[in-house]
């Protein structure tokens, strides 16, 4: 199985789609984590990213579809994953598709966690004290919401004229309820979800 975990910066995706992806059985590739590690470590790739990810801005498709790429070769992602902010432009959408049509599969499940702008605003700001994350500013939010909007926001009509099953989940309260929405939409799908 592969899903996706959709929303705006602040909704939640991280954080439910690791989960989530306990309970499918499959592992968590959050794009964004593997690119903070990429900073982190100060890679060649880290030290192209950090800027854009700093200003709020998308980091350019080749370097995280090659990320992603090597990700879905290993061993461990043969039975699937839950794919967190991973496509977020509709030209990496078509690229995931052509790279799971050459593994004869495809998207199953989009979860499209809908959370409203001041809880987006509130979260964020919370997130900067706690994680102290150098993109979770109210500015920096502001300009993440417009990229969202303009370029990520398609990547669900991308999946919904492909015929993709694509889930709505209220994103707002309790973290447990939140993931048993998820859970509960991806069985009444069909997926496979153990109780781990």
């Amino acid at each position: 199985m592969i899903a996706l975990m959709f929303g705006p910066p602040g909704s939640g995706k991280g954080t439910q789609a690791s989960r989530v992806a306990v309970r499918l059985g499959v592992p968590h590739v959050a794009a964004g984590d593997m690119l903070r590690d990429e900073v982190a470590r100060d890679t060649a790739l880290g030290r192209e990213a950090k800027p854009i990810m700093d200003s709020g801005g998308l980091v350019p498709d080749d370097l995280v579809v090659r990320m992603i790429e090597g990700r879905l070769g290993q061993p461990d992602a043969t039975s699937g994953v839950l794919l967190d902010g991973f496509p977020r432009t509709v030209p990496q959408a078509v690229t995931l598709d052509a790279m799971l049509g050459r593994r004869d599969t495809n998207v199953d499940d989009v979860v499209s966690l809908e959370v409203p702008d001041d809880e987006l605003k509130a979260r964020i700001l919370k997130r900067a004290t706690t994680e102290g994350r150098s993109d979770d500013t109210a500015e920096g939010l502001a300009q993440r919401l417009v990229v969202y909007r303009q370029d990520t926001a398609p990547v669900l009509d991308h999946y919904r004229e492909a015929g993709t099953r694509i889930e709505a989940i209220n994103g707002v309260g309790d973290i447990d309820a939140i993931t048993e929405r998820i859970i509960e939409s991806l069985k009444h799908n069909g997926a496979a979800v153990g109780n781990s």
